[in-house]
C-alpha cells in the first residue's frame, strides 16, 4: 500500500512537470501569423536596399518569445538598451560587454544588421548623473567608453548604424541638460561644457562623441536620434546641428525620429506634413532617414484596427520616399508583454501580450506586400 502509494504520488509530480515544461515550450514558440514573414517581402519587394524595417527588444528579453519573433520577422535589429553606457561601462574601470557582445554573435550568425543604439545619451548610469560629477570626469568617461564601443565593434560588417547621441534637444527647442538627483530624465553630458563661441551654443559633448565615432568608426554610419514629435523648434536645432558639425569636418550620414506616438498621431496637428518635409530636408542634405523606435500607444479605448491605421499610414510615407534616399523602419518593443514598466498597459506594439499578431502587423505585411508608389513614379500633376 505505501509503495503505490509513494508510485502514485512520484507519477503526480512527474506529470505536473511534463505539463510545466509543455506549458513553457508553447510559451516560446510564438504563434506563426498567416502570410509571408516581413523579412521575406522586404527582401523581394525592395532589393535596391533603400529600406530596411527592423525590430527591438532586450538581450534578456529574447527567451520570453521576443527573440523567436524578431529572428522570424526582421533582418534588421536595434537592441534595445544593450549598447548604452549605463550597460556596458557605467562607472570607471567597469566595464559588462557580455550582452553586446552576444547580440554581435548572434545578428552575425542570423544574417541580421545592426543599430548601436544610443550609447551617449539620458539613458546614462547613476555615477554619470550624480551631482557632484566634474566636466573633467564626465569627459574621460565619455571618451574611454565611445573609444572602446568604436573599437570593438566598427570591424563587423554587419554593425550597420550606430545612434551616436540620442535625446539632444527639447521638444521646446532647448538642449537637454542636467537635473539634480540621479532619478529623473536628464543629460548630464552637457556638464561638459558648449561652443560658446557659435550662436547655436551646442554641447560639447555632441561634437566629441561624433570626432570619437568619426575616428573609430570608419565604417558605421552615423546617426542623431531624436525623440517628440514633429515640434518645430526641436527639428529647426537638430538640422542646425547636423549641419554646425559638418562644418567642423564631421561625418553625419543620418537623422532618427523615435516615433513613440498616441494613436490617431497621423491626424492631428499637420504631423504628415512636417514628417514629409522633414524626410525631404534629410534626403536633400544626404542623410538617410530612421525612425527608430515606433510604438503606437493606444491611452483610452484599445481600438487595434485604428492602431494599425496609424502604424501603416506612418510607414507608407516613408516607402514613398524610398527613391530619394534611404529609409529605415523599427518597432520598439515587439510584444506589449515586453513594453517598458510606464506603458506597458498601452499595448503599443505589434503582437500582444501572448506575443500573437495585431491588426497592426497586417496592416504593415499587406502593404510592404504591396508598395505605395513613390513621389518620383508619381505622376506630374
Amino acid at each position: 500500500m505505501k509503495t503505490s502509494k509513494y508510485v502514485k504520488v512520484i507519477s503526480f509530480v512527474l506529470l505536473l512537470v511534463s505539463v510545466s515544461s509543455f506549458g513553457q515550450k508553447v510559451q516560446n514558440e510564438p504563434p506563426l501569423p498567416d502570410g509571408r514573414r516581413l523579412k521575406q517581402i522586404v527582401s523581394e519587394k525592395f532589393s535596391s536596399g533603400n529600406v530596411y524595417i527592423g525590430g527591438t527588444t532586450g538581450w534578456k528579453k529574447r527567451s520570453r518569445g521576443a527573440g523567436q519573433i524578431l529572428d522570424r520577422e526582421f533582418s534588421y535589429t536595434t537592441p534595445e538598451n544593450d549598447f548604452k553606457q549605463w550597460a556596458i561601462h557605467p562607472q570607471p574601470n567597469v566595464w559588462k560587454w557580455k550582452d553586446a557582445d552576444a547580440w554581435v554573435e548572434h545578428c552575425e550568425k542570423n544574417g541580421q544588421i545592426l543599430r548601436l543604439h544610443g550609447p551617449i545619451g539620458p539613458q546614462c548610469s547613476n555615477w554619470a548623473k550624480q551631482d557632484h560629477r566634474t566636466a573633467k570626469e564626465l569627459r574621460k568617461h565619455l571618451v574611454e567608453f565611445m573609444t572602446a564601443l568604436c573599437q570593438r565593434y566598427d570591424r563587423y560588417d554587419h554593425v550597420k548604424w550606430m545612434d551616436v547621441v540620442n535625446e539632444t534637444v527639447l521638444v521646446n527647442g532647448k538642449w537637454h541638460q542636467p537635473k539634480k538627483g540621479t532619478e529623473k530624465w536628464e543629460n548630464p553630458w552637457f556638464l561638459i561644457g558648449s561652443d560658446t563661441d557659435h550662436p547655436l551654443n551646442p554641447p560639447l559633448y555632441i561634437a566629441l562623441a561624433f570626432e570619437l565615432a568619426n575616428q573609430y568608426a570608419p565604417n558605421t554610419e552615423l546617426i542623431i536620434n531624436q525623440h517628440g514629435s514633429m515640434q518645430k523648434p526641436m527639428w529647426d536645432k537638430i538640422k542646425r546641428l547636423v549641419l554646425y558639425l559638418r562644418k567642423k569636418g564631421l561625418r553625419v550620414d543620418g537623422i532618427g525620429w523615435q516615433a513613440h506616438v498616441n494613436v490617431g498621431w497621423e491626424k492631428k496637428d499637420d504631423n504628415m506634413n512636417r514628417l514629409s518635409q522633414l524626410i525631404d530636408w534629410a534626403h536633400q542634405n544626404e542623410l538617410s532617414f530612421h525612425i527608430t523606435e515606433n510604438n503606437v500607444w493606444l491611452p483610452e479605448k484599445k481600438n487595434y484596427q485604428a492602431q494599425a491605421k496609424t502604424f501603416s499610414t506612418i510607414l507608407r510615407l516613408l516607402l514613398k520616399k524610398r527613391d530619394s534616399g534611404v529609409v529605415t523602419w523599427n518597432v520598439w518593443n515587439l510584444s506589449d508583454a515586453d513594453a517598458w514598466k510606464k506603458k506597458e498597459k498601452l499595448e503599443g506594439c505589434l503582437f500582444d501580450r501572448q506575443y500573437r499578431a495585431k491588426p497592426a502587423y497586417y496592416a504593415l505585411q499587406k502593404l510592404l506586400e504591396n508598395p505605395p508608389t513613390t513621389m518620383m513614379d508619381a505622376p506630374a500633376p
